[in-house]
């Protein structure tokens, strides 16, 4: 039998599908991150199925369990606390090793705070890129904003409400002041979105609570080329390797045309020709 990854309401009990409920009662075992907040909803659809714990601090231990109890063809299912399962909650672990154990994994569409988000705010949607949580360290935060500040695609980020004021801070120290929206309680009673630049939203922060979603707009400003080619081609070329075989390895290794890095060496040598001749 296959693992079934369900995805359950981020807010709204209604928000499930009919065939989740279905594979939910057919379960022999429900893997949940955590059991109380899974009871609640299996209450409100009157389905009883066994429980077991599945969450970050347990998981590597759960798992050759869990493998064995699918290699007896029952039938497991894996819930999070909201949301699909693995993204930036458990269960990729299990995933990855149920596949490579040779069972198949079913994942079921359903209910995500990505989607709703990314359209709610306004911002292009033909592209874009799911950042998860920020670190928590200053540092790792910061040098993973560096590394993804050139993306040219919308991007999304949860946010945990207590930490909302300071990732807002570097995204806009390092990111600088874009367009962006902060979304909280999707499908809950509360359900807002705040749309302007970052430190318009960075006015309202305090305070805010809930769930939140914050979807920022992509870069405007063209990445900056690897430039490092060059050197490495002058010093190929200084070591006797021909024009041709640089610019043949250094277009594979760096996808540049091949005429180009021919051009740049044979200018090179023009000028070292000229310097010579003064």
């Amino acid at each position: 039998m296959p693992l079934s990854v369900v995805p359950t309401p981020i807010g709204n009990l209604k928000d499930i599908t009919l065939r989740a409920l279905e594979v939910l009662k057919s379960a022999d075992l429900l893997l949940c991150e955590d059991t109380r907040r899974a009871l609640k909803l299996l209450n409100y659809y009157d389905i009883k199925v066994r429980m077991v714990s599945y969450h970050e601090h347990n998981e590597r231990i759960r798992v050759k369990e869990v493998l064995d109890m699918l290699a007896l063809g029952l039938n497991v299912a894996l819930v999070s606390d909201a949301g699909m399962p693995c993204i930036s909650d458990p269960g990729s672990i299990l995933v990855r090793e149920a596949i490579k154990a040779g069972f198949e994994v079913d994942v079921l569409p359903g209910p995500s705070a990505i989607l709703p988000a990314l359209v709610m705010s306004g911002l292009p949607t033909e592209r874009f890129c799911f950042l998860g949580f920020l670190p928590d360290d200053g540092k790792s935060r910061r040098e993973f904003l560096t590394s993804t500040g050139t993306l040219p695609f919308t991007c999304v980020f949860y946010v945990a409400p207590h930490k909302a004021l300071r990732d807002l801070r570097d995204i806009l120290d390092i990111w600088g002041d874009r367009q962006a929206a902060l979304i909280r309680e999707i499908s809950k009673l509360h359900q807002e979105c705040r749309r302007g630049s970052i430190s318009e939203l960075l006015e309202n922060v305090p305070g805010v609570r809930g769930e939140l979603v914050l979807v920022v707009e992509g870069s405007t400003t063209p990445p900056r080329e690897d430039e490092s080619w060059k050197a490495q081609a002058a010093c190929l070329r200084g070591q006797g390797m021909s024009v041709k075989d640089v610019a043949k390895m250094l277009s594979e290794s760096y996808g540049i045309e091949k005429n180009r890095i021919r051009k740049f060496l044979l200018d090179l040598e023009r000028m070292e020709e000229g310097k010579d001749e003064s």
